[in-house]
């Protein structure tokens, strides 16, 4: 069996698990149907699937169990991390893009600019080791580039886009870096100490975004939606405050704790007619502003 053979069945050892418990009859047969839509043979003894899901666990760092009761395999959902989680589905992408390549008309990408991930195992590096580095950076809304030199303290993901949150060393403010505008990458030998009373998670705990919550306060926010717009709201929460205060047929109203960030200005403006403000009177006010100056426009 050949690497890639090996590969393409931990994928899809996994893929099947997500879907649910199993016995080994039953990935057996999923691997056999797999065999036949990708070639090659992806099936395996009980042996061998008892040595994968080793593999699997070493790997990816997905545990998988036996109920000896029911008789079926299933995926720890408990001890399953979101990186474990978010590396499954990257797999899932790339073998399906492998499977496409061949017929670059069934898949239809969004045009769009490198979102410069190649970057990423240096920041990371940096980031875990503490070290300085430095860079060259470009703003959306600026002509010239600028040479910044930063103290890395995590990784962040937003709206498909990926930023850097550091503490820039020209004014010691914590800021944002989209990977997209960052070029000229350097990681210096010199370390840095992180800041004991500076927590990352805590600073954007109540955020939406990537804008920090600097010169703003910290609102209870009440939405209501109508029913349709509801259940993607309940089904993909706007923020990880989110409450559900009201659930029925005509309405879906939920509250939020959160800052008002242009961030957060721009998803409720998004949502058009299907959400109205409930509190606070300055998003009203917001909302408001933005609508009359939208009708100036025509």
């Amino acid at each position: 069996m050949t690497k890639r053979e090996s590969v393409l069945r931990y994928i899809h050892i996994m893929n099947k698990l997500r879907r649910g418990s199993a016995t080994f009859e039953q990935i057996d047969a999923y691997l056999a149907m797999q065999s036949e839509l990708q070639g090659g043979n992806l099936r395996m003894s009980l042996r061998q699937f008892q040595r994968d899901i080793k593999d699997i666990e070493s790997i990816f760092e997905v545990d998988i169990s036996y109920d000896f009761k029911l008789k079926v395999y299933a995926i720890n959902q408990d001890e399953t991390s979101e990186v474990s989680q978010r590396r499954m589905e990257a797999l899932d992408v790339f073998n399906a893009l492998k499977i496409g390549e061949s017929s670059s008309m069934s898949i239809h990408f969004e045009k769009r600019k490198p979102q410069g991930t190649e970057n990423f195992h240096g920041l990371l590096h940096a980031i875990n080791n503490q070290l300085q580095i430095s860079f060259t950076y470009q703003k959306f809304w600026d002509d010239y580039l600028s040479h910044r030199t930063v103290e890395p303290y995590a990784l962040k993901e937003f709206r498909n886009r990926w930023y850097l949150l550091a503490l820039d060393l020209n004014d010691l403010k914590v800021k944002s870096f989209a990977f997209d505008r960052l070029t000229e990458l350097e990681i210096s030998k010199k370390k840095f100490y992180s800041s004991e009373t500076f927590d990352v998670n805590e600073y954007y705990r109540s955020c939406f975004g990537i804008i920090s919550p600097t010169d703003h306060d910290l609102e209870e926010v009440i939405l209501s939606f109508d029913a349709i717009q509801g259940k993607y709201i309940k089904s993909l929460p706007l923020h990880e405050t989110q409450e559900i205060l009201i659930d029925n047929e005509h309405e879906v109203r939920i509250k939020l704790n959160i800052y008002l960030t242009l961030d957060f200005i721009m998803e409720i403006l998004s949502h058009g007619d299907n959400v109205k403000v409930i509190k606070p009177k300055s998003l009203i006010a917001e909302l408001k502003k933005s609508y009359q100056n939208a009708l100036a426009q025509y």
